[in-house]
């Protein structure tokens, strides 16, 4: 199966964020195809670590296929993250300066790195 590698994509801009609670926000993802497909992908992958537990597979190898996972996970992160910044934060600094969207950015990070 061919994949569009990370490469390949492009930042794009979230051009539809709306409303202006957070809870009520809500972003069209320009590269929502590959993006479902990468998580369809990750949903096979722990399906796979679910069944390797169940067979009493090897604690290491299952453990590396845990790491893969996470990784996986962390590339799609790091995707929607891009997208965010070079959308919805971009756009907040050019129309009035984007101080909370830049907070609320680094609050993000600061989760994602712990």
């Amino acid at each position: 199966m061919a994949t569009q590698s990370r490469a390949t994509l492009a930042p794009a801009k979230c051009d539809t964020c709306e409303s202006e609670g957070t809870a009520d926000k809500r972003v069209q993802q320009p590269h929502k195809k590959a993006l479902t497909n990468r998580l369809r992908r990750i949903e096979g992958q722990v399906g796979g670590v679910l069944n390797m537990v169940e067979q009493d597979r090897y604690c290491v190898d299952i453990l590396m296929q845990i790491s893969a996972v996470k990784s996986a996970l962390d590339g799609v992160a790091t995707e929607i993250l891009s997208t965010h910044a070079n959308g919805c934060v971009r756009k907040a600094v050019q129309e009035d300066g984007g101080e909370e969207a830049i907070e609320e950015l680094l609050r993000v990070v600061r989760r994602m790195i712990r």
